[in-house]
């Protein structure tokens, strides 16, 4: 049966050329005008969405070693590991049901040069705000390599999430994946448009990146459980409200499960 409010309610055009969106109180059309076999309908706040898959990508941000892992950097410090790993599951779920879809997958990890001459004292400060050691670059204890360093174990995705053959992946240096890296030429030059933001921190590298995203008019999607911070419950909410009413949309891994092909869904 056709939804009401894919089919009867009035769409208003946002945007201009082929970058154009359809709106309407219900619906965000950002499907740019393909064809009704290549759209898939996903539930979101503020509205439910109309993707095209081809132009679409879930970024997977910061999921590896010393965020999520047992004798990794935050669970070295004293952090809780743990909290990290309450996206994976759903980030699982999200890159399963986008993989049939057609979507592509895009791996953004913290991963440092050894020498770190492309880091700045600020960024530097936020690893190690008292210059004790122990901070970007510096050797784990455990042996287990070096803070957020490029090759190392550290670096790298948790084991209970991997990539795919097509998958793309991308060293990031700072609190966005937009800044010092290749990302924003890849995905154009792929002619992605559209963008699912998982991974960690919820309220930091995940926040920025999408931020950028949007200041570089990317459509940008939250998925809310995909997404998990060691930070205050509010600064969770506080990124989900921004999101939700400034910065483009918020939905789920179970809204995603579900997403159906066609307008009418």
């Amino acid at each position: 049966m056709a939804r009401a409010d894919t089919v009867s309610a009035p769409t208003r055009l946002l945007g201009r050329g082929a970058n154009a969106w359809r709106v309407s109180d219900t619906l965000a059309d950002l499907s740019r005008g393909a064809g009704d076999d290549s759209v898939v309908a996903i539930a979101a706040r503020p509205q439910r969405l109309l993707i095209d898959p081809r132009i679409a990508a879930v970024v997977v941000i910061d999921m590896q070693n010393d965020f999520c892992a047992a004798g990794g950097w935050v669970d070295a410090t004293g952090g809780d590991h743990t909290a990290g790993r309450r996206a994976i599951e759903p980030i699982g779920r999200t890159l399963a049901r986008a993989r049939e879809l057609g979507m592509r997958v895009v791996w953004l990890n913290w991963g440092n040069r050894p020498d770190l001459l492309n880091v700045g004292a600020s960024t530097l400060h936020s690893f190690d705000p008292f210059g004790r050691g122990g901070g970007l670059g510096s050797a784990l204890a455990n042996g287990r390599g070096r803070v957020l360093t490029a090759g190392d174990w550290t670096a790298a995705t948790i084991d209970e999430l991997r990539a795919a053959p097509g998958d793309i992946a991308i060293s990031k240096y700072r609190t966005s994946g937009f800044w010092g890296t290749e990302l924003d030429q890849i995905l154009r030059n792929v002619g992605v448009k559209t963008l699912f933001f998982t991974g960690v921190n919820t309220d930091q590298c995940v926040d920025l990146t999408l931020r950028d995203a949007y200041c570089l008019d990317y459509d940008c999607i939250l998925v809310a459980d995909g997404t998990a911070t060691t930070s205050p419950q509010f600064a969770y909410d506080a990124t989900l409200w921004n999101v939700e009413h400034a910065w483009g949309f918020v939905t789920t891994s179970t809204d995603i499960d579900r997403a159906q092909p066609g307008r009418e869904a």
